[in-house]
């Protein structure tokens, strides 16, 4: 028996992209009387729901819900409770599914009996301008980010501490607890982290990937990092451990850049140091860039690429900071952050 799937899209003014997600929802070669789409929209100021309502004149599957809190776990939260299906699959507008992403995930999740699955990620540019290809190249390099798991296109199955979106037994919301409120950002991370802990299983799929939009503003992208370094804190907070050594790297270079710098004003030894590790950070910047530019074969990329490294790394590390400081030694509760996009 074909299990039925309820599919979750938090939105807010999505104007964009939320059609072309639509038609893709409608073209997947999932039996369309096995699955229903909630579309949570947190009262969208643009096209948004304008595009939705057309979607859904005569169309019995798909609902538009409101979301007064704006915010992406109170958005799922409020799917989860109104899903009819036995398996929740989270989506965000701003991606490119493949046709059988939703038959391939649910065949998946019961063939690993899995507790959640999900799929890889190919980073797309918002749109042509050079800026915004650097800004794509930069979200999927290695030096950027780091070696990200759901970035690396597998040729098997793997064993993960967390996916892009997910693919999610509903029993396992009852099990974990839902998404947590508090977490703007990262709460799919954050959720994984309780799954994990209590037992489960989490796995990338192979011969899946999702095409994502990269923001289209290196403001909006720096903007991004900053947000979500900031609440990583937190989620180690909550699950009393840390997921991921990488996180820490640009923390541990903002706090050395400040230090040494501080130093070099009264000591050779730390002007030397400050000059070492700069001149090898400078290196890798470079080689990343021309790795990028020659793999898009776009120099024009190398205008870009060495700043919005420094930047990004300079951001996520400052961002962590701030979160440590607040959740950690201040013992914050999180506060409101901007909308998604």
């Amino acid at each position: 028996m074909t299990p039925f799937v309820s599919i979750l899209v938090p939105c807010f003014n999505e104007e964009k992209y939320i059609r072309e997600l639509l038609n893709n929802l409608l073209k997947q070669d999932y039996p369309e009387d096995s699955y229903e789409i909630l579309l949570i929209d947190g009262l969208s100021t643009d096209g948004t729901r304008r595009i939705i309502l057309d979607f859904i004149s005569g169309r019995q599957n798909i609902q538009l819900l409101d979301n007064p809190e704006r915010f992406v776990p109170f958005a799922l939260n409020a799917g989860i409770r109104r899903a009819k299906g036995e398996i929740i699959l989270r989506m965000d507008a701003h991606e490119v599914y493949p046709l059988n992403y939703v038959s391939r995930l649910v065949h998946e999740l019961h063939e690993l009996e899995a507790d959640n699955v999900g799929a890889s990620f190919t980073i797309l540019p918002a749109d042509r301008r050079l800026k915004s290809l650097a800004i794509a190249c930069s979200q999927s390099s290695e030096f950027g980010i780091g070696n990200s798991e759901y970035l690396i296109n597998s040729d098997r199955v793997l064993q993960v501490g967390t996916v892009p979106f997910g693919c999610y037994r509903k029993t396992i919301f009852e099990k974990v607890g839902m998404f947590d409120e508090e977490m703007f950002r990262n709460q799919d991370v954050e959720l994984n982290g309780r799954i994990l802990r209590n037992g489960g299983r989490i796995f990338l799929v192979p011969g899946l990937n999702i095409g994502y939009y990269s923001r289209d503003s290196l403001r909006k992208f720096l903007r991004m990092f900053i947000q979500y370094s900031y609440f990583r804190p937190l989620v180690n907070k909550k699950l009393k451990t840390a997921l991921q050594f990488r996180q820490f790297i640009p923390p541990a270079w903002v706090l050395f850049l400040l230090i040494a710098g501080a130093c070099s004003f009264f000591s050779e030894t730390g002007r030397l140091l400050l000059a070492v590790f700069l001149g090898f950070y400078l290196a890798c910047d470079l080689f990343f860039s021309v790795k990028s530019a020659l793999s898009q074969k776009r120099w024009g990329l190398m205008l870009y690429l060495p700043g919005i490294f420094f930047l990004l790394h300079i951001c996520y590390g400052c961002g962590y900071i701030f979160g440590v400081i607040n959740f950690n030694i201040l013992n914050r509760k999180p506060g409101r952050v901007s909308s998604t996009r």
